[in-house]
């Protein structure tokens, strides 16, 4: 995904796993233009879902990584480098705008990708409560 990344539609955590939201970004992209590699890693899938190509890659820290629409020749087990053109962007995601759909999910949980892009940070948790301090 070529810079600045332009964010369509943000990442909504679903308050369950079944619950609706919004699981990834929506990153404004010329439609046919290269879609490159979100950080290293290794093709975990490519091919079709449902009706729209979608490529998944995997990372280093139990990471998971989702494009759609991308459509690519890369197969499972091709080792990409971060930025690196993995496949080219097709029509089909119904944004506002043409757009690559990037998801994100470690150890299973969806997470949101704008840290891999260098747009987020880490969330912090903070206290809920605090405690008098004796003095």
């Amino acid at each position: 995904m070529p810079e600045p990344h332009l964010v369509l539609r943000p990442f909504v955590a679903p308050e369950h796993r079944w619950s609706p939201g919004h699981r990834g970004v929506d990153l404004a992209m010329t439609e046919g233009g290269a879609v490159s590699a979100p950080d290293d890693g290794v093709v975990h899938f490519a091919g079709t879902v449902v009706d729209r190509p979608v490529l998944s890659l995997r990372h280093a820290g139990g990471v998971l990584s989702s494009m759609e629409p991308v459509s690519t020749e890369l197969r499972a087990g091709d080792v990409v480098q971060r930025g690196q053109a993995v496949g080219v962007l097709e029509p089909g995601h119904g944004c506002t705008a043409s757009c690559v759909h990037l998801g994100a999910r470690i150890d299973g949980e969806y997470v949101s990708p704008l840290m891999m892009l260098g747009l987020g940070r880490a969330s912090v948790l903070l206290p809920t409560r605090h405690d008098e301090v004796q003095g």
